[in-house]
């Protein structure tokens, strides 16, 4: 296991800076996933350790190899660098069968015939292509593509495994499979591995680490769990979480020497070793992290309900008071009417408390 190491790297396309200044160490084994919107940097920065794109400045290190300085003059090109690459576009070639398309990189390696078929069939029974292997990629829909270009990932057995949106055009089931096998993958080639997606499901399912991008810039790099839950700035909270975050503008308020977070009508305790700043803040609540109830509750807040969406293992609610609409998640299919009443009570240990002017977590 090696690690993969970026220094100062920036990359930027005349006057469009993608990425603006990347300090990176993806330890040996790890599997880092690179999360962000459009036009954040992600895909750039996955191009550029893989020697398909030139960073302007910066130092790229693969285990002991440097592949990439400037100012050395060093620039290994991508076959050299022992990767593993899959794309969103499936790059097969269109006149070779999918046997062919697996083996080929194989066989420049001069890897012995039972070595390469042992591969080839352990890779298509595990992307379940296994009676697709002689059909050419215009005889496949775009699902199985996507199949092949996976397959011919397992069969390379590299060191650094490259992966954008590999799983994009998949079937939801399909997409859940492949991201079981995809974890099986890289435990069993014991790969540094790099993973960009957009989907938030897959970053919170694969990674040991997730390093969330804006703008050419990093917003938070930690663990899933710390991504989640303990957000560093107001972009992470609103980004991360399906559904969205509930975010509220309040004022803390002193009752009694205990310090309030009042927004409307809605009002709950703030942490005692939290020391707001006089004036406004911000606080982020998840909306699994609102208690419901559709009995009266002493203390809880009434709310209305402005409508019900069942997702099958859950239900989505939209809620408001007079003053404050908010997003609640309750477990199960929940058959409720518009304008039903519930009441709600917020799990104060779950909010993070934000400065309105830096956006960052007032507990960090």
């Amino acid at each position: 296991m090696e690690k993969i190491e970026l220094t100062g790297m920036r990359k930027s396309y005349g006057k469009e800076v993608a990425v603006r200044h990347l300090d990176l160490t993806i330890e040996p084994g790890a599997f880092l996933t690179i999360l962000g919107p459009s036009g954040c940097g992600k895909t750039t920065t996955l191009r550029v350790i893989a020697g398909l794109e030139e960073p302007d400045t910066g130092i790229i290190q693969l285990g002991d190899k440097i592949v990439f300085s400037r100012d050395d003059g060093i620039i290994v090109p991508p076959e050299h660098r022992n990767l593993g690459l899959i794309f969103q576009s499936y790059a097969l070639w269109p006149h070779m069968t999918v046997e062919r398309n697996i083996t080929l990189a194989l066989k420049e390696q001069k890897l012995s015939a039972s070595e390469i078929e042992q591969r080839l069939e352990n890779a298509l029974e595990m992307v379940q292509l296994d009676a697709y292997r002689y059909r050419y990629p215009s005889e496949l829909s775009g699902g199985q593509q996507q199949r092949v270009a996976v397959a011919r990932l397992i069969a390379l057995r590299s060191r650094f495994l490259l992966m954008d949106e590999p799983l994009s055009n998949l079937d939801a089931k399909l997409r859940t499979e492949m991201r079981t096998e995809l974890k099986h993958l890289h435990r069993d080639l014991e790969a540094t591995t790099v993973y960009v997606t957009h989907d938030q499901i897959e970053a919170l399912t694969l990674s040991d680490i997730v390093v969330v991008m804006n703008e050419g810039l990093v917003m938070q790099h930690g663990t899933p769990y710390d991504i989640y839950h303990h957000p560093s700035n107001l972009f992470v909270a609103e980004f991360i979480g399906d559904p969205r975050m509930n975010t509220f503008t309040g004022t803390p308020k002193n009752d009694g020497g205990q310090a309030m977070f009042e927004c409307g009508d809605l009002s709950f305790a703030m942490p005692g070793d939290l020391q707001p700043k006089t004036g406004n803040l911000i606080a982020t609540i998840r909306p699994e992290n609102i208690n419901v109830s559709k009995t009266e509750r002493e203390g809880w807040l009434k709310v209305a309900l402005e409508s019900v969406q069942p997702t099958g293992a859950s239900t989505i609610l939209q809620a408001c008071t007079e003053h404050i609409s908010m997003t609640l998640l309750q477990p199960g299919f929940i058959q409720m009417d518009v304008g039903d009443f519930l009441w709600i009570d917020v799990d104060t240990s779950t909010v993070n408390f934000f400065d309105p002017d830096t956006e960052q977590n007032l507990k960090s």
